[in-house]
C-alpha cells in the first residue's frame, strides 16, 4: 500500500525531473537557434533563417512551460492574491507581436530573393537542418513522456512542428543540390514564415482574450449553463462569468437560484456543480446562492458561442 506521503514525494520528484528536462530542452533549442541563424547567414539560406524564427517560438513555448511550473510553486501574497500566473500571458503577448514582425520581415526578404535569386550552399544548409531535425526529435521524445501536462503538451506540439519544418528544409536542400533551382529556398522560407505568422496571430489573439477576461476559446457558455442547470435543485443562474487566469486555469462565478435554504443542501449542490464543471477544466469557482429571484427579475440570456 502506497502512503499519501510517499505519493507526495513521488509527485515532487516527477516535477523536478520535468523541470530538468525542460531546462535541457531550452538549452539545446537555444543553442541550435544560434547555430541556425549563423548557418542561414553563412550559407545564404533564408529558409534556415525562417526556421530560426520558428525555433525562437519553441524556446518561448518551452520557457512558458517551465515558467508555469515555477509560478505554480509561488504562493499568493496580500498584494498578489491570484499569484503570478498572468506573467506568462504578458510574455505570450510580447512574444506573439515579436514573431509577427519576424514573419513579415521574412516574407519581405523572400520576395526580394524571388526577384533576385541568391546562390545557396545546399550542403551546409542540409547539414544544419539535419542537426536541427535530430535535436527536435530528441526533445519531442523527452516531452512526450509528460504529455498529460497541458503546458508540456503545448511545448511538445511546437517542437514537433519545428521538427517537420527541419525535415522540409532537408528536402529543399536536397532538391537544390540535385537541380540547382535556388528559388526553392525563398519559397520554402515563405511556407515556414506563414506557419510562424499563423502561430503569432493565435498567440496574440489568445493572450489578448485572457487579458480582457474573455471566455476561453475552448468553452461554450451555453453548454456550461445547460450542465449547471441539469443539477437537481438548481432553478436558475444569474450573473455568470467565465474567464481564464492563464491558459491552464479557468475560473467561474455565478449566482445560483435555489429553493433550498439548509446549508447542508446548499453544500451538496455546490459539490455537484463543481464536479460537473470539471469537464470544462473549470477548477476554481465562486457561487452565490439565492433563495429568491433577483429583484429586477432579469434572467441570464444564453450567449451564442462564437
Amino acid at each position: 500500500m502506497i502512503l499519501k506521503g510517499e505519493l507526495l514525494i513521488v509527485g515532487k520528484m516527477k516535477e523536478k525531473l520535468k523541470e530538468k528536462i525542460l531546462k535541457i530542452a531550452i538549452a539545446l533549442t537555444s543553442t541550435f537557434l544560434i547555430i541556425e541563424i549563423f548557418g542561414g547567414y553563412v550559407f545564404g539560406s533564408l529558409a534556415l533563417l525562417s526556421d530560426a524564427g520558428h525555433m525562437f517560438r519553441d524556446v518561448f513555448a518551452l520557457s512558458i512551460a517551465l515558467l508555469a511550473i515555477t509560478l505554480a510553486k509561488k504562493l499568493p501574497t496580500p498584494t498578489k492574491t491570484f499569484g503570478y500566473h498572468r506573467a506568462e500571458v504578458f510574455a505570450a503577448l510580447v512574444n506573439g507581436l515579436l514573431l509577427f514582425g519576424i514573419s513579415i520581415g521574412i516574407f519581405y526578404y523572400a520576395y526580394l530573393r524571388t526577384i533576385t535569386p541568391v546562390a545557396i550552399h545546399s550542403i551546409g544548409m542540409f547539414g544544419v537542418a539535419t542537426v536541427g531535425f535530430v535535436v527536435n526529435l530528441y526533445i519531442v521524445g523527452k516531452l512526450k513522456e509528460y504529455g498529460e501536462d497541458i503546458n508540456i503538451k503545448a511545448a511538445y506540439w511546437h517542437v514537433l512542428t519545428d521538427a517537420l519544418s527541419s525535415l522540409a528544409i532537408i528536402i529543399g536542400a536536397t532538391i537544390i543540390f540535385f537541380t540547382g533551382i535556388h528559388l526553392v529556398d525563398p519559397l520554402l522560407s515563405m511556407v515556414i514564415a506563414f506557419v510562424v505568422l499563423f502561430s503569432s496571430i493565435n498567440l496574440v489573439r489568445d493572450s489578448t482574450n485572457i487579458l480582457l477576461e474573455g471566455v476561453p476559446s475552448n468553452i461554450n457558455v451555453n453548454q456550461v449553463i445547460e450542465e449547471m442547470e441539469s443539477v437537481r435543485d438548481v432553478l436558475g443562474i444569474h450573473h455568470l462569468h467565465v474567464w481564464s487566469l492563464c491558459p491552464c486555469v479557468n475560473l467561474l462565478s455565478a449566482h445560483i437560484y435555489t429553493s433550498k435554504t439548509r446549508l447542508v443542501d446548499v453544500e451538496k449542490i455546490k459539490k455537484t456543480l463543481n464536479k460537473k464543471l470539471e469537464k470544462f477544466n473549470i477548477l476554481h469557482t465562486t457561487f452565490q446562492f439565492e433563495c429568491k429571484a433577483c429583484q429586477d427579475k432579469s434572467k441570464l440570456k444564453k450567449i451564442a458561442h462564437k
